[in-house]
């Protein structure tokens, strides 16, 4: 099939979760011969930490403004079986109605923030990538998030049909790898700054940092502040791009998942960093959330902590017996969570919706 996404990002990793999720994906479909065209717009922000110029199994189109990409946009379409827009595109309305006014067989809507879009949504704020005529003109929307939300996008937002579609990895490029001095850590933590992420990574982090002194802490992320509580044992990567992820986690004895607040609520939504870093055999240490256990097997695939006291644990179980979670994390990914598996699910929707959601729960 040849399927065309007008999206957030894949070209740049820094201060985004969209870009790692979609540069496994479209590997995965290219792998079994579909061809995917990415349009995204050109950011300064973005521009600046490209750390993708072209696209395996596909074709990378980076554009300045919607008019002056529309011709290349439209003749993309005319060839197309299906197209995608995604959540946080910054020419979400634009290219929806573009969608709507072509000839493919399935147009969808992917939203890969869906606890935000309906945060937003109940208090009352816009809504830039959704048009007024809301989420009822796609065949069918794809949602990062399952349980309640799954609801919410049909009654609040108006859509059809509803798919989970969860994170993954890409265990081609997410393994073991080497071990790096400079990324050494007892706990180590990766992700872009977010205010309602800080009170959990102050007690899950930087509380145990402070009470172990002696042990090495990293952090890796983007955008924060100059008021983050810094200790003389946390130590700070300012952008990890990808290439690099393998190395960090082989490099942690423990890295910390902190899910942001909307997602905590609505449950049912794991990030693409906890796959990831299952997939590189790291064990993880995890906030919870309502479906958690659906993913990953607590105490025996994955850890769980809510208090400063459950995080100290479980930094002081011993080695062998965190190696031995962070293998079996692994065996999970590689049975459930992988790019393939999520390619081969979003397959199954776009061709019969009804099918992809029973693969994908």
């Amino acid at each position: 099939m040849r399927i065309v996404i007008f999206g957030l990002t894949v070209s740049s990793s820094w201060g985004n979760g969209h870009a790692a999720l979609w540069r496994g994906l479209i590997s995965a479909l290219g792998a079994d011969g579909h061809q995917v065209s990415f349009f995204e717009r050109d950011q300064p922000f973005y521009a600046q930490a490209r750390d993708l110029h072209e696209i395996r199994g596909g074709e990378l189109v980076i554009y300045p403004d919607w008019r002056a990409i529309l011709p290349r946009a439209r003749q993309a379409l005319a060839g197309a079986d299906v197209a995608i827009v995604t959540s946080y595109c910054p020419d979400g309305v634009a290219a929806t109605t573009l969608v709507m006014e072509a000839a493919v067989a399935v147009r969808c809507f992917y939203d890969m923030d869906t606890p935000v879009t309906l945060a937003r949504l109940a208090g009352g704020e816009p809504l830039p990538y959704i048009g007024p005529q809301q989420l009822g003109g796609f065949d069918v929307v794809l949602s990062y998030t399952g349980g309640q939300a799954l609801d919410e996008l049909r009654t609040r937002l108006g859509a059809r049909r509803v798919v989970p579609l969860y994170g993954w990895a890409d265990t081609m490029h997410y393994q073991p790898g080497d071990a790096q001095p400079h990324y050494a850590a007892a706990l180590s933590y990766i992700g872009t700054y977010a205010a309602d992420r800080q009170k959990a990574l102050e007690e899950l982090f930087v509380e145990p940092a402070r009470r172990r002194p002696a042990r090495r802490f990293v952090i890796a992320g983007a955008q924060y502040p100059a008021s983050f509580p810094w200790l003389s044992n946390i130590y700070f990567v300012r952008h990890l791009p990808p290439a690099e992820h393998r190395s960090f986690y082989a490099s942690s004895r423990l890295t910390l998942n902190v899910t942001r607040s909307a997602m905590a609520r609505m449950g049912f939504c794991p990030s693409g960093r906890l796959f990831e870093a299952a997939a590189c055999a790291t064990p993880v240490l995890s906030d919870w959330w309502v479906g958690l256990d659906s993913f990953f097997t607590p105490g025996d695939e994955i850890l769980i902590a809510g208090t400063v006291e459950q995080a100290i644990a479980a930094l002081d179980l011993p080695a062998e017996r965190l190696r031995a979670i962070g293998r079996r994390a692994r065996e999970r990914v590689l049975e459930e969570h992988s790019a393939r598996h999520r390619a081969q699910q979003m397959l199954a929707a776009l061709h019969d919706p009804q099918l992809g959601a029973a693969q994908a729960a």
